[in-house]
């Protein structure tokens, strides 16, 4: 099987860190306020290898809960890492602060661009497909211009360096290179797995499905979009990874681009101590991979 073949294995950016996921261990790196990397590694549940994750669709959902989760957990620790004892979030503090975020999420990207549309609608005598597509694109602009504001703050930016960083890495890992940072910061900064693709790709399809769906009332317009939010996932889901696995068709290639122009937004050039660092992560999670297939 060719490195490219490897659907499972991903990550994502964390403060001053990276996160690798493999099938059945995870390893985080995060480089300290000393200057020294810190490296903590788990074994993941067993929902990656249950039934349940080979069902189209339901396995989009899971993955994604389980990756929220997770990813979410580890912001927090590396957020930690660089605090002082007194600012560190934990316990209940940190639970109520990601529940939070969460909402103003689904309501500042969801449920009031849906509100805005019904507005328009009542306002402008839209039907229903004019309003939809006109929700849809304040969604996508709401999305777009959200990442390029936090990508002007200082901290947010060495955040999306990282984000290139485990990118470059994945990308040289599956190109066959030697991981060393000189040689992967020579690999592009996109990859077509990204969650940036999964969030453009998203939006596309609420605008098809809201669509279809056909005029409702204000409430139920909004109630709908939180509702079918796990539907849209798991579509995107499925569609990122037949794009991911299909790369070699010319076709597939050309609807990826639109995904890979806007990961631009959410990636910076990193430097080399960036690149240890998702080296280092990556390394560690594939040892532990290895490990557990030994052991199989």
């Amino acid at each position: 099987m060719k490195p490219s073949r490897m659907p499972a294995y991903g990550g994502q950016a964390i403060i001053e860190g990276v996160l690798m996921r493999g099938r059945h261990a995870m390893a985080a790196a995060m480089r300290s306020p000393e200057g020294e990397i810190v490296l903590q590694t788990e074994e993941l549940s067993g929902i990656y290898t249950h039934s349940l994750f080979k069902l189209p669709f339901l396995r989009g959902l899971i993955g994604l809960w389980d990756a929220l989760g997770l990813g979410m957990r580890y912001l927090t620790i590396s957020a930690n890492l660089q605090s002082k004892e007194e600012e560190k979030i934990e316990g209940k503090s940190a639970f109520i602060t990601v529940g939070i975020s969460l909402l103003i999420a689904v309501a500042l990207f969801f449920a009031g661009p849906a509100w805005i549309g019904h507005v328009a609608e009542r306002l402008f005598h839209l039907n229903a497909f004019s309003s939809n597509l006109l929700e849809g694109f304040i969604r996508l602009a709401a999305i777009i211009g959200y990442i390029w504001g936090v990508g002007k703050l200082p901290e947010i930016a060495r955040v999306f360096a990282y984000h290139g960083a485990e990118h470059k890495t994945i990308n040289a890992f599956e190109d066959g290179a030697e991981l060393s940072p000189s040689i992967v910061k020579t690999y592009p900064l996109e990859h077509p797995r990204c969650g940036t693709a999964f969030l453009l790709t998203l939006v596309v399809f609420s605008i098809i499905l809201f669509t279809i769906i056909g005029p409702l009332s204000g409430l139920w317009r909004v109630l709908s979009r939180v509702i079918l939010l796990p539907v849209l996932a798991g579509l995107a889901y499925e569609y990122i990874r037949f794009t991911a696995n299909h790369l070699d068709h010319p076709l597939v290639r050309i609807f990826t681009q639109p995904n890979l122009a806007l990961q631009r937004l959410t990636t910076r050039e990193p430097d080399l101590s960036m690149i240890e660092v998702a080296i280092t992560a990556f390394s560690a999670m594939r040892r532990l991979e290895e490990e557990h297939n030994a052991k199989d």
